[in-house]
């Protein structure tokens, strides 16, 4: 159908006709459109998002000022059309800026009024009296929760006023505020409900109000002066317990706070929302509360209040309602968690009673003890249940209620009420890509109601509020009841009023109050005759009708319209024969627009179904069972009899019914038959359904019809689908449609009797790919390929498409995580990029690009020895763009005759033209021979096998000529030898092999006595632990190997004049001081190749002293140079960022660390580990020890055990442990150690058998180093409850709380990681790693001096460094895989190990899942940190050293800041600091 102006061109033709279906002897337009249809997809995104660096806290919106959003710190203003106009932080001295993301960022679904913004309120616009056409008033957790007022039209100038205490100074308190002007005196007052106090750790600073108001709960303040008065607060009844507020706003002379009691720390609701009413006066009057009950379909009830909405017009109030959702099995998420429920406000207002049980009132009010409130029932018939709402917003258009209702899915809901208020089933008109909760306050376009504004997360979207565009024709668009839509003539199309053009002055845009759309119908007459008439809503005058032959174009007939509005002309079809008139035109028109449709009636004879025929505008002969052509009579002696219509609807195999009854998951039919349901599989599937969901029970056979019922939300039908196949006994098969994103109940039926629940199905989106990685792998493929995204559990198949082929890969999937090996592309030609695909159902969804490329080329391969133990495998290769990772390569070095080894793969360097390849070989004995005779060395990469020669080595001809001589001369000189050695050989080993027998079992069984009747007294009173004090300990950590810049810091400042210091040094510290400055000095100091990895410490080391009282500024320094290597590491392996000092910030951040965790080092983990110290020396000492090796027999290091010792016993003497030796005769001494020392390993020369005698000869004991290792694991046990005490004091939060740096920055690596997008959790766990047990911990542990006051010995670094590395290894993801082989090192902790890993992982999530610090919170921890510290050392000293590296590299710093714009200031400020020390440097005595 065409409309078209009289005047303008006309419409092209569609190439098609629109099908008319035939009513009895007439064919409506209408009847097409009842056919139902799937569900309408989300509306296709417009605009681009507005996207701020922050999560969005508060949002408003002003008809002539645009949009105000507060997100972090930061307040922004936006034009209607979401495009920025002004950024700002809320105060002009804060430090940062607004185009940075914030470090510190809230909860993934904050609750209702949860962040650093509490309130966003314009007022004042167009009253009487404003001031610049209106104010805005803002709150802030900031400044002890202020409060400031700007002027609308100039947020960028100074505050008009500013107060604190006004709003809750916590980011998860709640704080709802409204702006009304009080009738008695007319002017402005702002009514805040919001949580003053929250439960927080003693040692936390408190940002709370006044002791005074620490009860107050609801406050009145005149905005002219943002001050309470006496009169002006309401106060919570003592033990009410914590409120939190969702909303505030005005109705019929009254102030309404809908809130809920919530327990912050268990997260539990322990009574129902409710709502308070007070005056809308000059003072605080308290009108009364009730409680809310919407709880209808939850077992549990839902107290939680996440969304309010007034509908002021109909005096009604909408309200989402949440029960309580947790990791706990009774508080998941079920299709009933969340509610949307209509209060009438004129029963809220009735029922509200002044006795309150959480509000302190006036004691004439003669109220009873622990009087309950009233409670409020919801409209029944309005109320939705929903798996997962969080927002409303309610309005009302041409007559009709329609409610916007948020998901925490992302999806953008629209519902509309009937005439008594009956919700329909939901339509929803945008899904959010990133399936990100829709933020809680749904806020509307003012300047135009055909938009919403959709914020989520850090993103604000302006949607348009209905899908018009899906309804196809003018029956299905006024059907549809949307007030906001309609069928616009002049243009054929369902639109929105302001998009439907007027033609003339007629309004073609029909609403759904019009009474009906344009008609054509086509019926006999007579039976010659044919009737075509035209009804409809155009203005009548001046129009008319008429049909032509579209085939000839030749008119058949023409008629005015009548005065009713209907048009008919007649066709005389006696002279008219079917195959003459297969298509006709049918025209209604006017002077000012012009309205056609097209009929074709080609293949009416061809169909063979009534439902067809009818659907394809023909008629239907019900006694002749045939279909014709509509102007063509069935029987002509009775054509009105015969002519039948059949129905255009068919049945489905889904079907639509009521409720259902529900019983438990057992069931018995009428012949004793017991059917029972066990699970369904999978629990989720995609939006496109699934068709081989099964489900597992018992007695299916049993049962003749079998049904399941899926319920999803309430006020939609149910869907009921019949059983595909029943597979077995225990196993059926079902089909399932397609549908939207929501959770639902299912059941299942048996012979139509009660249907009971089989658990819950979620339908999601299709998956969505983010990462890949590697991207490129290489021909032969079989490298370990990962992506990451969501929803990649619905996945059926993984794709990979090439060259027009698709064929499947084997992979595993979780949500977020694919796994597969990149499948053998070596027959394709070139380098092929392939496409992976993610298959669900028949749809294949784009995921990313995999590029292949050649085969890696080895180049050769050297063998070097690294060890006693241990043997080096260097392997050469080109250079690539492969990521080789230690899972997907396997070395092995083949030797001797037929003899291998697997290389351990250790780490891949990349050179200038080659990369290295690195592994190692443990071996077993140094009789192996291996350099020697290796021969190739076996590299698997995935699928690729392949051998690598041995570099060849020079040779000379020489050498190939004496070579063959030397040989038959060693051979022949060998042979003589071991023949007269095996025969002394074999008559010795009879001798010995008893003896040797004999003192290994005893050595065994001593070595295991010992294990298990040993017992080591430790001391547990060791007095008072010998701490350093802090400048001792700073220092050496600061210089761990750089001893002689320590003493130049330790001089007494207490007696230093502060006013004593040099201008030349105060202006190096107030250059310093500038961020932009010092950052691009220290990167250019980076770039300059003679700043060695030493300066680069010392350098970070002087910048931490210089700034020691100014904690706040070091921290932000260590901010942005974290980021700015965040950067150059992702480039290549981000896992690789903080695992080495070679940069100035992971220096620095070893410092901050120190710094920062000093206090709980010296509280909390100082006296275990000084126990540690102690314990482990007491059982060193408990055996014999040689002082000029330091070996003892009781050691944790193998490479420190005294294995060779001689017999020893003993001796008790007053207390004390004396070890007394034989001492053999005629011992000669070596000239180096003084008689005093007693060397206990006996030397291996002859020279000493030959000054023994031969009485000693072949008295020496046989010994075996691995019969004493069992020492090793006795000083283990000893130390064992010792060290693990230590360990747990590291990684355990006592009080359930965290040091606040260890909070801060790992805090900060998570908002760093969303940032760049890296969902790899491995990644995030590992830059912890690095950061807090790498730079810190392992540093303390292998150096107990830097704590205490005392000296380390070798032997006792030597053990320390065996416990680093087991405390390293417990921080470690890579699983250990360790053989027979391994070193003892490894091998003495490898049970513990996994155990400790668990421990860590829960010390991680359990810092993560702490509420985040506030920004306020940290700089009052670093604040305090830094006043301690005052006055201990000698900065001049530092700011003197900084300078010497300035200077040395004065010319690449200056030409760099002559580079960069911003930084002219800090040039000249540069240049007047080199003149001042340069004048300084002439006035010093030569």
């Amino acid at each position: 159908m065409e409309v078209s102006g009289r005047k303008g061109p006309a419409r092209p033709r569609r190439p098609a006709a629109r099908p008319r279906p035939p009513l009895p002897l007439l064919l409506p337009l209408a009847a097409l459109l009842l056919a139902p249809r799937a569900p309408a997809l989300a509306a296709p995104e417009g605009a681009p998002p507005w996207r701020s660096e922050q999560a969005i806290g508060a949002l408003a919106a002003s008809r002539k000022h645009g949009v105000f959003v507060a997100s972090g710190s930061c307040l922004h203003q936006l034009d209607h059309t979401l495009q920025r106009q002004l950024s700002r932080l809320h105060q002009e001295d804060q430090p940062g800026n607004c185009s940075e993301p914030v470090a510190l960022p809230p909860p993934a679904r904050p609750r209702p009024a949860s962040s650093f913004s509490k309130l966003l309120l314009p007022y004042r616009e167009g009253a009487d009296g404003g001031r610049d056409g209106g104010l805005l008033l803002t709150g802030w957790t900031f400044n002890r929760g202020g409060c400031e007022v700007r002027p609308l039209t100039s947020l960028n100038l100074t505050k008009l006023l500013s107060r604190p205490e006004v709003v809750s100074c916590h980011p998860r308190g709640s704080t709802a505020g409204v702006v009304y002007q009080a009738p008695e005196d007319q002017r402005w007052y702002l009514a805040v409900a919001a949580t003053y106090v929250l439960p927080e750790p003693e040692d936390r600073p408190r940002c709370g109000p006044a002791a005074s108001d620490l009860n107050t709960a609801i406050t009145l303040q005149d905005t002219e002066k943002l001050f309470t008065e006496e009169d002006g607060q309401l106060k919570l009844q003592p033990g009410a317990g914590t409120l939190h507020f969702v909303d505030a706003f005005l109705w019929n002379g009254s102030v309404y706070f809908p809130y809920y009691p919530y327990n912050y720390t268990s997260g539990a609701a322990p009574r129902a929302s409710a709502m308070a009413r007070i005056a809308q006066s000059t003072r605080v009057d308290f009108q009364g509360q009730v409680a809310l009950d919407c709880n209808r379909g939850h077992p549990d009830g839902r107290r939680l209040l996440l969304s309010s909405s007034l509908l002021e017009p109909l005096g009604l109030w909408a309200g989402v309602f949440s029960a309580a959702v947790g990791p706990e099995p009774d508080a998941r998420r079920s299709p009933a968690t969340t509610a949307l429920c209509l209060f009438r406000m004129s029963e809220i207002q009735a029922r509200a009673r002044t006795c309150s049980s959480d509000f302190l009132i006036p004691e004439n009010q003669n109220c009873e003890k622990d009087a309950e409130p009233n409670a409020v029932q919801p409209i029944e018939s309005s109320t939705l249940i929903h798996s997962d709402l969080t927002s409303v917003y309610g309005t009302v258009v041409l007559n009709r209620t329609v409610l916007f209702l948020g998901t925490g899915d992302g999806q953008l809901l629209k519902v509309i009420l009937g005439e008594n208020l009956t919700s329909n089933c939901p339509e929803v008109i945008y899904e959010i890509k990133e399936e990100t909760p829709v933020f809680h306050k749904l806020v509307p376009d003012p300047e135009n109601n055909t938009y919403i504004y959709l914020a989520s997360g850090k993103e604000i979207r302006r949607i348009r509020v209905a899908n018009c565009n899906n309804h196809q024709s003018c029956t299905a668009c006024l059907r549809a009841m949307d007030p906001h839509c309609g069928w616009c003539e002049s243009l054929q199309r369902c639109t929105f009023q302001d998009d439907c053009k007027r033609v003339g002055n007629t309004n073609t845009w029909l609403d759904i109050s019009s009474p009906k759309c344009h008609n054509i119908q086509i019926s006999r007459s007579s039976y010659s005759q044919a009737s075509v008439s035209m009804s409809g809503s155009f203005s009548t005058k001046h129009s008319w009708c008429s049909v032509k032959n579209s085939g000839t174009n030749k008119e058949l007939c023409r008629a005015k319209t009548q005065p009713h509005g209907t048009c008919s002309c007649n066709i005389n079809t006696s002279k008219t024969k079917e195959k003459d008139l297969l298509a006709i035109t049918v025209s209604y028109t006017s002077d000012a627009w012009n309205l056609t449709e097209r009929f074709n009636f080609t293949n009416c004879s061809s169909l063979r179904e009534c439902p067809v025929c009818v659907a394809a505008t023909c008629a239907w002969c019900e006694n002749e069972k045939k279909c014709i052509h509509p102007f063509t009579a069935c029987d002509p002696l009775d054509y009105k009899k015969n002519q039948n219509v059949c129905q255009a609807s068919r049945k489905s195999p889904l079907s639509r019914t009521g409720a259902y009854r529900t019983k438990k998951n057992v069931k018995i039919n009428q012949n004793s038959q017991v059917f029972s349901i066990q699970s369904i599989m999978p629990q989720k599937v995609s939006t496109l359904g699934k068709s081989d969901l099964i489900v597992i029970g018992t007695n299916f056979t049993q049962a003749s019809n079998i049904s399941m019922i899926l319920k999803g939300t309430s006020t939609c039908d149910q869907d009921v689908i019949h059983v595909h196949q029943v597979l077995n006994d225990t196993h059926m098969k079902f089909s399932l449609p397609s549908s939207r994103k929501e959770m639902k109940d299912v059941c299942i039926q048996f012979d139509d009797g009660d249907c009971f629940p089989a658990g819950t199905l979620s339908f999601v989106a299709l998956p969505s790919c983010s990462f890949i990685f590697p991207a490129t792998t290489w021909v032969s493929g079989g490298q370990n390929i990962t992506i990451e995204g969501r929803n990649f559990d619905v996945i059926d198949n993984l794709i990979i498409s090439h060259e027009g082929k698709d064929f499947s890969v084997y992979g595993y999937c979780t949500e977020t995580q694919c796994n597969f090996l990149a499948p053998n592309l070596k027959s394709s030609k070139g380098r092929p990029n392939v496409n992976l695909k993610m298959k669900v159902q028949d749809v294949l969804v784009d995921c990313k690009t995999l590029q292949y490329l050649d085969d890696p080329r080895f180049i050769g391969y050297r063998v070097e020895f690294l060890g006693l133990k241990e043997l080096e495998v260097k392997i050469q290769k080109e250079n690539d763009n492969f990521n080789i990772s230690k899972h997907d390569i396997e070395m092995t070095l083949f030797y001797g005759e037929n003899n291998q080894r697997n290389c351990s793969f250790e780490n891949i360097t990349r050179g200038q033209d080659l990369t290295t390849i690195l592994c190692k070989i443990k071996v077993v004995s140094t009789q192996d021979n291996i350099i020697a005779s290796s021969k190739k060395v076996r590299v698997k990469l995935g699928n690729l096998e392949l051998y690598v020669e041995q570099e060849s080595v020079p040779s000379t001809w020489y050498f190939l000529i004496v070579l063959p001589v030397l040989l038959v001369t060693v051979i022949f000189v060998a042979v003589v030898v071991t023949r007269y050695k095996s025969k002394e050989l074999s008559r010795k080993q009879s001798q010995q092999l008893e003896l040797l027998e004999s003192e290994l079992r005893k050595e065994i069984r001593d070595g295991f006595a010992e294990l298990q009747m040993d017992k080591l007294d430790v001391v547990d009173s060791f007095g008072t632990v010998p701490f350093l004090d802090y400048k001792h300990f700073a220092l050496r950590t600061f210089f761990p190997e750089s001893g002689g810049f320590t003493h130049i810091f330790t001089e007494d400042m207490h007696s230093r004049d502060p006013g004593d210091k040099n201008e030349s040094l105060i202006a190096l510290d107030a250059l310093i001081c500038n961020k932009s400055f010092l950052v691009t000095v220290i990167h250019t100091l980076e770039k300059q190749k003679s700043f060695s990895v030493k300066d680069r410490c010392l350098f970070a080391s002087f910048l931490t002293i210089a700034l020691q009282t100014k904690l706040v500024y070091l921290t932000s320094i260590l901010e942005v140079l974290t980021r700015d290597l965040m950067e150059q590491s992702s480039n290549m392996q981000p896992k690789l960022m903080l695992r080495r000092t070679e940069s100035v910030v992971e220096k620095l951040l070893t410092n901050w660390m120190s710094v920062c965790l000093s206090g709980f080092l010296r509280e909390t983990v100082g006296e275990p580990f000084y126990l540690l110290v102690t314990t482990l020396n007491q059982k060193i000492n408990k055996g014999p020890v040689d002082v000029i090796t330091s070996k003892a027999l009781y050691t944790l290091n193998e490479d420190w055990l005294l294995w060779q010792v001689p017999e020893f016993s003993t001796v008790i003497s007053n207390g004390s442990t004396i070890s007394v030796f034989k001492k053999l005769s005629n011992f000669t001494s070596d000239v180096e150690y003084s008689e005093h020392h007693c060397h206990l390993i006996l030397p291996d020369s002859e020279a000493f058998q030959d000054v023994q005698g031969k009485r000693h000869r072949g008295k020496h004991k046989f010994k075996v180093k691995e019969m004493y290792l069992t020492k090793l694991l006795s000083t283990k046990v000893a130390i064992h409850s010792v060290l693990e005490k230590l360990f747990r004091s590291i990684w355990s939060l006592p009080n359930s709380k965290a040091p606040f740096a260890i909070k801060y920055f790992f805090d900060f690596l998570d908002a760093q990681a969303e940032n760049k997008k890296i969902t790899d959790p491995d990644v995030v766990h590992i830059w912890k790693t690095n950061s807090l047990p790498l730079r810190f911990w392992v540093n303390i542990l292998k150096n107990p001096q830097f704590v205490f006051d005392i000296k380390k010995t070798p032997h006792i670094d030597s053990c320390l460094s065996v416990i680093a590395q087991a405390f390293m290894d417990a921080f470690s993801l890579a699983e250990q895989q360790l053989g027979k082989e391994a070193p003892t090192n490894k091998l003495l902790y490898a049970k513990d190990i996994p155990n400790y890993k668990e421990e860590v992982k829960a010390y991680y999530k359990a810092i993560r899942d702490l509420p985040p610090l506030s920004s306020l919170e940290m700089e009052e921890f670093l604040t305090q940190e830094s006043k301690k510290h005052e006055n201990e050392f000698n900065e001049e000293v530092a700011l003197t050293e900084i300078y010497k590296y300035i200077v040395k590299y004065f010319d690449e710093i200056l030409n760099k800041l002559e580079r960069e714009r911003g930084l002219e200031d800090a040039q000249k400020q540069l240049l007047r600091v080199k003149v001042l020390f340069d004048e300084k440097k002439k006035c010093k005595w030569v």
